[in-house]
């Protein structure tokens, strides 16, 4: 016979028995990186709307390449593998067209799902390998956007819109019934829609749009002080609900460097990041302000807890465009500014990886201020919250209850220093509160790692040349 046994347990009846085991842990609970909120404008797509798009897929197809969307392919540069899409305004009007039958009456009407200027042109045709089928293909400039088949014959006006039924960039209706066979065009041009305005509370309602979303790092797509508080308020308001991110902002160089360093140090806030000189060249084009911005965004989002962005060369810098002496890169970082900087190899690079904070509150210490800290720290809380979330509920508040508990949560911290994140994390009951009903207090005790960052050599010469 066959069964199961407990670990040193031993059974009566001869027999072969079974014991399943595992090897390692689970998975680490709450990692996540290279999650990047993109905040911006563009001529066509969903608007006022949080979109989760893969850096793979990309966001061409859904919005284009208009405006400032290339603040999402800076992000994804910068390693974003997630992208939290959203595009902001209000407003707009949608492009159009009519379509016509062989009597020159329009047939079928077709209307962007979305507001915006895009240009799109139409082209109807027969399809080259197979004559009882037809064509509808949409083009924005040169481009081809998007293309449905139809049945041929003498329903094409149900067929086409049959067909466009399930797009997810336009929407059409029947204009004449019965019998109608459309005309064949090439390139006929939509009237054109109009883009949506947009103001400061726009940008409010796209935080609240991508709130839902869980991400390391968030960038707007304008230089404006007054979003950029806006953007700050958000962020600090979705801390209290256990949300942790980052923001990154920067203005143009045209602004007075002491204008910017200012607006740096007044944010003195460890999840606010301010790229001070971000007029750089990018393989042959300038970038500035949100550019810039939204690269450095998508580098916070990506690395890793065990790794540090100082001295990291960021790709595709060639150039920067403001260069600051040893003597301004000093007093900035002391103002809370992440500085680009040369190596010696005049590659463009992170002078120091550091966030606006300058002066800690009372209960934050100077780990704080690096971002390397930061994300650690904010990596730790994230997975202990998820493995707590998973033990409500679900354990009695008794003594055993509780060691399961700190059994858990010491793991994710054992984890995390074998991962190279932490020195130490030691959890335990609180010494203060004492459990009791439904509720209980833990103590977690971390030292977490830095990199080294500053190299002290001292030189010993002598004048004699006797060993």
């Amino acid at each position: 016979m066959a069964g199961t046994f407990i670990l040193g347990e031993t059974k009566v009846r001869p027999g072969t028995y079974f014991n399943i085991q595992k090897k390692g842990g689970n998975a680490a609970a709450g990692v996540m990186n290279g999650v990047t909120a993109v905040i911006f404008r563009a001529d066509f797509g969903p608007l006022n709307e949080a979109i989760e798009l893969s850096a793979e897929d990309g966001y061409e197809g859904t919005f284009g390449t208009a405006l400032t969307t290339d603040a999402m392919k800076e992000a994804i540069a910068g390693g974003a593998k997630t992208i939290i899409a959203c595009r902001v305004g209000n407003g707009g009007t949608q492009g159009s067209i009519k379509l016509q039958d062989s009597d020159s009456t329009d047939a079928v009407s077709i209307t962007a799902k979305y507001p915006g200027a895009k240009d799109f042109v139409v082209t109807v045709r027969e399809k080259l390998s197979d004559s009882t089928l037809k064509e509808c293909i949409f083009y924005a400039g040169t481009t081809e956007f998007e293309k449905v088949e139809f049945a041929a014959g003498t329903d094409e006006a149900n067929a086409l819109v049959d067909a466009l039924a399930s797009s997810k960039n336009f929407k059409a209706e029947v204009i004449k019934s019965g019998t109608v066979t459309l005309q064949n065009v090439s390139q006929s041009q939509f009237t054109k829609g109009t883009d949506p305005q947009v103001t400061n509370g726009d940008y409010s309602n796209a935080f609240k749009q991508v709130e839902a979303y869980e991400f390391n790092t968030i960038c707007v797509d304008t230089e404006d002080t007054s979003v950029h508080l806006l953007l700050q308020s958000f962020i600090n308001r979705i801390f209290d609900a256990a949300s942790l991110t980052q923001a990154v902002v920067a203005e143009k160089h045209t602004v007075d460097l002491e204008t910017r360093e200012a607006h740096a140090a007044s944010f003195n806030d460890e999840k606010m990041h301010y790229v001070l000189n971000a007029h750089v060249n990018e393989q042959g084009t300038e970038i500035d302000g949100y550019q810039t911005a939204a690269r450095i965004a998508g580098m916070i989002g990506a690395v890793a807890a065990n790794s540090s962005l100082t001295h990291t060369v960021v790709s595709g810098f060639s150039e920067i465009k403001e260069k600051l002496t040893n003597t301004e890169m000093i007093a900035a970082e002391k103002k809370g500014c992440l500085v680009l900087s040369y190596n010696k190899a005049k590659q463009v690079w992170i002078d120091n990886a550091i966030n606006t904070l300058i002066t800690p509150k009372d209960n934050q210490d100077d780990g704080w201020k690096k971002i390397r800290r930061v994300k650690t720290r904010f990596e730790l809380i994230r997975r202990i919250n998820t493995t707590s979330d998973n033990l409500v509920g679900k354990v009695d508040n008794d003594t055993n209850g509780r060691a399961t508990v700190i059994s858990q949560l010491q793991a994710v911290g054992d984890a995390m220093r074998e991962e190279g994140k932490l020195v130490a994390c030691t959890v335990s009951e609180s010494s203060a509160y004492t459990a009791d009903g439904d509720s209980a207090w833990f103590d977690i005790d971390v030292i977490d790692k830095d990199s080294m960052e500053h190299i002290y050599l001292s030189f010993i010469f002598r004048f004699s040349t006797n060993e």
